[in-house]
């Protein structure tokens, strides 16, 4: 059986920066940012016997808008819907009800979130963003 809390006590900080220095998002992301990360956001976390597996992070107003971020399955634990269901989790938490955004990134889980009722920007000319000079250097330099 898989658990899910929000419990920051039982994350497991050092996994998870290791998760996400890996990932194509966030290579070598340093320790020090993914401990400011957790401290600015509701996490959840995954556990099967007590190992943490999973990990994602929501960041919000409480108001009119959220981001979800870092949703990360351990690769053992993956094609089994745990990503699915820690952002249905997220989704039907009574602290995002009435929200009128939830934004995220992805570059290969559009499945897993248009079944969840993700689609493309519904206004992409609107949409702006402002990268740091040395993560947009990342960008150019990863695979399309």
């Amino acid at each position: 059986m898989i658990e899910l809390s929000d419990d920051k006590t039982r994350l497991d900080v050092a996994r998870i920066h290791g998760w996400l220095a890996s990932s194509y998002w966030s290579p070598g992301i340093a320790r020090d940012v993914v401990d400011r990360a957790i401290a600015g956001s509701h996490c959840l976390g995954a556990y099967r016997d007590g190992e943490q597996i999973g990990f994602a992070r929501m960041i919000t107003d409480h108001a009119t808008f959220a981001w979800l971020a870092d949703v990360w399955i351990d690769e053992p634990a993956r094609g089994e819907g745990l990503g699915r269901r820690m952002v249905g989790w997220f989704l039907e938490h009574p602290g995002y009800a009435g929200l009128r955004r939830i934004g995220l990134t992805t570059a290969d889980a559009h499945g897993v979130y248009a079944a969840l009722g993700f689609h493309a920007l519904q206004r992409p000319d609107r949409y702006m963003e402002r990268l740091a000079p040395d993560f947009l250097a990342m960008l150019e330099r990863a695979p399309q």
